[in-house]
Order: C-alpha cells, then structure tokens, then sequence
C-alpha cells in the first residue's frame, strides 16, 4: 500500500470516525443547561410576596406563588422559609397595563394587549449581597374582543404572567 493508503474506503473511515464520537460522547448523558453546582449561599431560597404597585388586586401574590412553583418544579434551588433560608428573592410589580394591540378597519378597537412589569432583587441573605438588583421583568399577552376560541383578559393576564415566570427562572437558575 503506497502513499499512506489503508485498507479502509471512505465508507469505513466515516464509520471508525462516527464510533469514535459515540464512544466519546457516550459518558455525556442527559444534556441539561445547569451544572449542578450551586453555591452553598444561595442553595436554599426564599420568595417573599411582591409589592402590588398596580390596581390588579393579588398580583403579587399570584406572581409570587408561580415564580416559587417554577422554581419547585425546576429543583436547582431548594425553595424554603425565609428563616431557613440562604438567599431571598423579593420585588415589585410596577405595571399592569391594558392596552388597545389592534383596530379594525372600521376603526373598532379587535385587540387587546396586557402587559406586566416585575421588578425583582435576589440577594445572599446572610451579607446582603445582590446577585442581581432591580432586574426589570416584563410579560405581554394578547386577547381578541369576541373570540370565538374564548381569549379574554384573564387569559392575556396568564400569558404575561406564564412569561415573566420563565424569564425569572431562567434568571435565577442559570450558571454564575
């Protein structure tokens, strides 16, 4: 064999190459976005209900209830009573907004558009610390006047507020 030629075609150098990325990736295992490293001073959180800015009765307790459920469903931070707690995440809901998303041609408003603002710190209990501070959190949700597949306020309400959540968790999760 000259020339550096082996006995394999292309055909079984493309195989010897595809084993050898399975046998490498092989050990990798489930993807996930954390690396399971939390630091010890935040690993235990509490969530205080948020100031209500807004004339939307019980929004901070509805958007504090489903950040912690979020963030019990998601399992990186233990979520537990301040007392016990490492690091606490409290805020502020600054906006609640309902706006006209749409006109008609016969100029008849057809949409509407809520829109929510959050305003949140997370901090290290124990030094004050902020891990972030007055981090802006903005949900938007929309809804047709007579919808026949039933959108309505209360509906657009849970979309910004299902966004903000996301964002949130997203927020307080990730790798630092």
């Amino acid at each position: 064999m000259r020339g550096g030629a082996t006995r394999f075609g292309w055909t079984g150098r493309l195989a010897l190459v595809s084993l050898i990325a399975g046998i490498a990736g092989a050990g990798c295992g489930v993807y996930s976005a954390s690396s399971g490293r939390v630091d010890q001073a935040i690993q235990r959180v509490a969530v205080e209900y948020f100031e209500n800015r807004t004339a939307e009765p019980d929004l901070g307790i509805e958007l504090a209830d489903l950040i912690t459920k979020a963030l019990q469903d998601d399992n990186t931070l233990k979520v537990v009573d301040f007392q016990s707690a490492d690091s606490v995440l409290d805020g502020t809901v600054t906006c609640y907004t309902l706006r006209q998303a749409s006109i008609s041609g016969d100029q008849q408003v057809d949409e509407y558009q809520v829109q929510i603002a959050l305003e949140l710190t997370f901090r290290v209990k124990a030094t004050g610390e902020a891990i972030f501070s007055r981090r802006q959190f903005t949900g938007v949700g929309n809804y047709f006047l007579n919808d026949p597949n039933g959108s309505s306020e209360a509906s657009a309400k849970q979309d910004a507020v299902v966004e903000i959540t996301k964002d949130v968790l997203a927020q307080v999760v990730e790798d630092w």
